[in-house]
């Protein structure tokens, strides 16, 4: 998942100093930062000093922008475009630094924080969305774009940024404005509103065992983990339970007291829905009738409409049309894997029909009866550090780059770690930073951000620092941190976005790096690929006790069982993507019965009782306060592209080919946004891209 931070005017530089004529402040947000690579001074900035940053920064951005408007010239596009895209840029050093930290090291004086600042800085960039003098400026040049003599790159940059005024309001009247601007200001506060409920859900559950027999079946690292929880929560003797994935899964898939495992789903997939002070499902549905009402002003009949205009899809129908093609086969498919692990249950004497809380449970039996393979015999072989210089390989392989660990970075939690990545050619590309542990402070799930956006600013670029969060459980005692196959699988496809980071390019903040959010994932799916691959196993698959490479007869299980549970995984997934666009499709302001309005959305595909969506509603952060709002379905999507585009690869018969890397670099990760996105990934591929491959890795067809 990669999150945005803060959603102003435009994509605009992150910067390293103050604008010229600044007051000289102890602000260390208001100074140039005197570090390596210029990176944030987290060891100096202080709670206090987010305030005053933001307001020295909307105060510059808005002079900036008075500039531009005030300017006696007429129109041109270096002195209205060019001036529009580097502007705003303490503005989004700040914000950039802020909301990432915000998401990583969450307390209640953020909170307050964030609830104060968030709406402050919508508005801002609200008024200048609805500036009719900026507007006007820019809709001048656009209309005579055709004549201003602009190179592709510009012309592109100007439609954007047009479109990105109409869609921010500017063609509305003066009362239309102040209610869109109503409207985004209490979907900041809102959504805000939501993660901390749902982070507070997140953290209030736990599952504590006080006998030991209630942990029979599971793995010793599963046991050492939560005996280690226990101990930090003042529970010592005891282990404890939470509802992060890291702690749920194991526990989902070996214990053996069923009464438990249901205890411990139920807590997972009731957060925000207990009728308590964190509840969400009133906070979510005023959302909805938000976007609904943001959507009616800009002139779509639904905020699906809205979002999906400007993406790949183009319309909504084409995604539930897509979406159609592969949930007949997949509901199917899970269907079958039922009935083979009812089967188990059954034959173990199982009196009663499988619940969803049994999935992981009987799936791990039937892929052990199948395969011969359970997860606990690969994680011996899946130490972090290993799986992490495996994924590094894996770049220098493909692209030539190295990654070189930094200890004079600083960092905003001790356990981050910090990597200058360089160029086949020795040239920096900018820092990594790697946050893998789950906390309290932490928000669920993984994604990258970033603390500075590549610029390039008078022909001088500016290196990215791009941070990537993950959720894996910590280190018990001297034992190693062992990822599951499904961790394993995060850490690939994360570091993807991060080298859509690095590898972005372009002389415009509007056009660098921005892509669909269809194409988002690409890069980071694209990644995946390449961590099942047996070379790629050999490499980083090594047993944390012995260093053995990872056996041929294992690689092989994993190999035959790379369908496995598919039915399930694609039939959760799409359930939730059904929902999300089932929920933006909503043509006016209802009273939402939360709960109803998801049971009939799921009744009318015929979900099964035996999976529920992936997210409920009331945890359903991606399209509620993550920035996937009617966009869920794109990891499908750009699955349509990456299991195309390593086809290409593997047909190729090398999956390191180099001709193909470096096209991969250029017209998706460094050029993505020059041109439509069909148009770069032509340019890539050399033909458009096809569902087949995507079925057959699935094993839907």
């Amino acid at each position: 998942m990669k999150k945005t931070v803060i959603l102003l005017l435009s994509v605009t530089a992150l910067v390293t100093s103050c604008k010229d004529g600044a007051k000289p402040v102890n602000n260390p947000l208001m100074q140039k930062f005197e570090t390596p690579f210029q990176a944030p001074p987290f060891d100096k900035i202080k709670l206090v000093d987010y305030k005053p940053a933001f307001e020295e920064g909307m105060k510059q951005h808005k002079a900036e922008i008075e500039a531009i408007v005030n300017n006696p010239e007429e129109p041109t596009f270096e002195n209205t475009i060019v001036a529009l895209d580097k502007a705003g840029e303490l503005l989004n050093r700040t914000s950039a630094i802020f909301f990432n930290l915000y998401e990583a090291m969450k307390n209640d004086e953020m909170q307050q924080l964030a609830m104060e600042i968030s709406p402050a800085v919508t508005a801002h960039g609200d008024e200048i969305n609805m500036n009719p003098k900026l507007f006007a400026r820019i809709k001048a040049l656009y209309d005579k774009r055709e004549t201003l003599g602009l190179d592709a790159l510009a012309l592109r940059t100007l439609k954007l940024y047009y479109n990105d005024f109409v869609r921010g309001g500017a063609n509305l009247n003066d009362a239309d404005k102040a209610k869109m601007m109503q409207i985004n200001g209490e979907l900041a506060k809102l959504s805000l509103q939501y993660g901390d409920n749902l982070l507070k859900e997140t953290n209030a559950f736990t599952l504590v065992v006080d006998n030991e027999n209630d942990l029979v079946g599971l793995p010793e690292t599963a046991i050492a983990t939560a005996a280690a929880e226990a101990k930090d929560r003042g529970m010592e003797g005891k282990w404890v339970f939470t509802v992060q994935k890291p702690s749920m899964i194991p526990f989902l898939t070996y214990a053996q007291n069923r009464d438990l495992r249901e205890k411990l789903y139920k807590g997972y997939y009731m957060r925000g829905n207990n009728d308590n002070a964190n509840d969400n499902k009133a906070v979510l549905a005023k959302m909805v009738n938000l976007r609904t009402e943001k959507a009616k002003l800009l002139g779509f009949d639904t905020y699906a409409a809205c979002v999906v205009d400007v993406n790949m899809a183009k319309t909504p129908k084409a995604i539930y049309d897509f979406m159609g093609r592969v949930w007949e086969p997949a509901l199917k498919v899970a269907k079958q894997e039922l009935a083979e692990m009812q089967a188990i249950a059954t034959k173990e004497g199982m009196k009663y029909k499988l619940e969803s809380w049994d999935w992981w449970y009987y799936a791990e039996k039937l892929r052990k009866q199948k395969y011969d393979l359970d997860e606990s015999e690969m994680a011996p072989y899946l130490k972090l550090e290993n799986v992490r210089d495996g994924m590094f390989a894996v770049a220098n392989k493909l692209y030539g780059i190295t990654m070189h660990k930094r200890t004079d970075i600083p960092l905003y939690h001790p356990q981050v770690e910090t990597y200058e990545v360089k160029d086949v050619d020795g040239t920096s590309l900018g820092i990594l930073y790697l946050d893998y542990y789950t906390r309290a402070s932490k928000s669920a799930g993984a994604w990258m951000t970033e603390f500075r956006h590549y610029t390039k600013v008078n022909g001088q670029e500016e290196m990215p620092l791009v941070s990537v969060v993950y959720n894996f459980s910590p280190a018990v005692g001297d034992a190693p941190v062992l990822l599951s196959w499904d961790d394993t699988e995060t850490m690939f496809h994360e570091f993807g976005h991060a080298l859509h980071g690095f590898f972005t390019r372009g002389d415009y903040q509007r056009i660098a790096g921005t892509i669909p959010h269809d194409m988002v994932e690409l890069p980071s799916q694209v990644m995946e690929n390449w961590a099942s691959e047996p070379e790629v196993l050999k490499m980083y698959g090594k047993h944390y006790q012995t260093g053995e490479t990872m056996p041929d007869a294992l690689i092989q299980k994993i190999q035959e069982s790379g369908h496995f549970n598919q039915g399930f995984v694609t039939v959760e997934y799409v359930a939730a993507a059904l929902l999300d666009m089932d929920w933006y499709s909503n043509t006016e302001v209802k009273d939402f019965d939360v709960n109803a309005f998801e049971k009939a959305s799921m009744d009318k595909y015929g979900l099964i009782r035996e999976i529920l969506p992936r997210y409920r509603s009331t945890y359903f952060s991606h399209i509620f306060d993550g920035g996937y709002s009617a966009g869920y379905y794109v990891y499908l999507w750009a699955e349509v592209l990456d299991a195309d585009a390593f086809q290409a690869f593997k047909s190729s018969g090398d999956i390191y080919n180099k001709e193909l890397a470096a096209k991969f670099r250029k017209y998706v990760l460094s050029e993505g946004g020059y041109a439509d996105p069909m148009q770069q990934y032509i340019k890539f591929r050399g033909q458009e891209p096809s569902e087949d491959p995507l079925l057959h890795k699935r094993g839907l067809k």
